[in-house]
């Protein structure tokens, strides 16, 4: 018997502000993660990530894949162009329904799933995002973690998603690199304790994340 998943979904903001070092980060950073995970032993047993994209367009551009499979694309932003959040939500919804087994008769299904957003401003798609969020408020997540990345990065916004809110005062590569690292952490940590408890603790993250209270 397949031991049970545990899906980890990646939201990330590409959009026209994200370029030059910001995105450059961002793609050091999911090298970083990846390479974490790969060398814990329990997650490459459980873990499966999966990678959106939201700027003008919205994309999966990984689907959920196992960590030793897992190829990562690079990450690009457009020029410019709106932050659309809320039709990312809506496609993560989308793609659980189709990618997240749940449990029957004697299988038990994926574990909870884990969501970590990640945005440099707000969503430019306001009404759709409003009519998302309480759909992502009740989906059963074992823990979301969103992060405001930079200083025009609106943590309001956020809160409306989730009470596990982040703040990074800039977007730069030493930063982002932080974050990314602490991400790695808290999957490996929630990937233990979604499997013993119902209640997801995060490691504590190191100076340069904000937690928004």
């Amino acid at each position: 018997m397949a031991s049970r998943r545990l899906p980890v979904y990646l939201l990330l903001d590409t959009s026209g502000s994200m370029k030059g070092e910001p995105i450059h980060a961002v793609n050091n950073g999911l090298q970083v993660l990846l390479s974490k995970l790969r060398q814990d032993p329990y997650a490459l047993e459980t873990v499966w990530i999966s990678l959106i994209t939201f700027d003008r367009e919205v994309k999966q551009i990984v689907p959920l894949t196992d960590l030793e499979s897992l190829l990562l694309p690079e990450v690009t932003t457009p020029d410019s162009g709106p932050t659309n959040m809320g039709a990312a939500l809506e496609l993560l919804l989308n793609v659980m329904r189709r990618e997240v087994k749940t449990g029957a008769g004697d299988d038990k299904g994926d574990w909870r799933p884990l969501l970590f957003l990640m945005t440099d401003g707000k969503p430019s798609d306001l009404a759709l995002f409003r009519s998302i969020v309480p759909k992502i408020r009740s989906y059963n997540f074992a823990m979301v973690v969103a992060c405001a990345a930079g200083a025009s990065a609106q943590d309001s916004f956020l809160k409306e998603i989730t009470d596990t809110v982040v703040h990074l005062d800039t977007a730069d590569s030493n930063t982002l690199t932080s974050f990314f690292k602490w991400v790695s952490a808290s999957i490996g940590t929630g990937n233990q304790s979604v499997t013993s408890t119902e209640q997801l603790v995060l490691p504590p993250p190191p100076d340069e994340i904000n937690m928004v209270i």
